[in-house]
């Protein structure tokens, strides 16, 4: 099987593979640069950065990759949503994905720019809204992925019917780690896929190795669903945190920061996902794709690249 020819603007990436953006601080330049240097779009997870720190990453992720496609991703339930978003794209920045609520100004922005929108969306409906607003391409997102999820079907039941709603490019989403998957959702109609738990078991991701360990040990029955304090369900590995979460007995925030929108306050995400991404995982909150069992080594984004396309090829 042959990879289908992905459009994005006017960026079209050598592999239809979008490295996921993931937050906090787990989908940085190195790993972004990577992935784009091997022919996909590196995806800078931009939710919980700070204006010159996204500046940061994204030069450093030009540097690493001159030539290739790099992206964000930015929460619209985060509260620094519009600073983030024209952080980017005065850095020039190749693209947007943009989840976790529905932003309507970010397509008029993007408009101004020439700045492809990219929406993350799990049903039809907002699918035809992004497009008509201006959206270059919707990423389909199944409840297989991890993060913060909208839908409790599997992205094969959602791609058919996203994909029978719009014209814009439709990028599948959810628990796809290999070449096998990539394969089932092109046969779907899918004209690329965004992966993320399978990039955070590389050399060049730059979370602790107590993180990637925690990844490495999971079993299928370690993936459970909690309820995020943004408002929406979210998959994520057990731990002594994610025990406490699900008993309703999670610690109280401290020193909030007001960083999201609307927040239920039932814990901290940002402390949880930093405490994680530094090591600290039994305080920590590991989110993952349903299949993160699946996978059994820590490789480079190179190899990880060299792999999905020869398992595609044989697929």
């Amino acid at each position: 099987m042959e990879f289908p020819t992905l459009r994005i603007g006017k960026f079209i990436p050598k592999y239809p593979i979008i490295q996921g953006g993931m937050a906090v601080r787990v989908s940085t330049a190195p790993l972004a640069g990577a992935v784009a240097n091997a022919g996909g779009i590196g995806v800078i997870g931009a939710t919980g950065m700070e204006e010159d720190e996204l500046r940061s990453e994204i030069r450093e992720a030009r540097r690493i990759s001159p030539t290739g496609i790099i992206g964000i991703n930015i929460m619209y339930a985060a509260r620094e949503f519009a600073k983030i978003v024209h952080t980017a794209i005065e850095e020039k920045i190749d693209m947007i994905f943009t989840g976790a609520g529905f932003s309507r100004e970010i397509f008029a922005w993007g408009k101004e720019s020439n700045t492809p929108i990219v929406s993350i969306v799990s049903y039809a409906k907002a699918a035809k809204m992004a497009e008509k607003l201006g959206a270059a391409a919707v990423v389909a997102e199944g409840t297989e992925a991890g993060g913060h999820l909208g839908t409790d079907r599997s992205i094969k039941e959602i791609l058919p019917e996203i994909k029978a709603a719009v014209k814009i490019p439709v990028i599948a989403a959810g628990g796809i780690v290999d070449g096998k998957g990539i394969a089932d959702m092109i046969r779907m109609g899918a004209d690329g896929v965004q992966m993320a738990t399978r990039f955070v078991l590389s050399v060049e991701c730059t979370v602790a190795d107590a993180f990637k360990k925690h990844y490495l040990n999971s079993t299928s029955d370690d993936v459970v669903e909690i309820l995020s304090p943004v408002g929406l369900p979210g998959r994520a590995l057990k731990n002594s945190l994610v025990n406490r979460i699900l008993n309703k007995q999670a610690p109280e925030p401290e020193n909030c920061q007001a960083c999201l929108k609307h927040c239920s306050q039932s814990f901290c995400i940002m402390d949880a996902l930093v405490n994680s991404r530094d090591g600290d995982i039994n305080n920590g909150l590991v989110f993952c794709g349903q299949n993160v069992h699946q996978i059994k080594d820590i490789l480079p984004v190179s190899v990880i690249f060299d792999r999905l396309i020869t398992d595609l090829a044989n697929a």
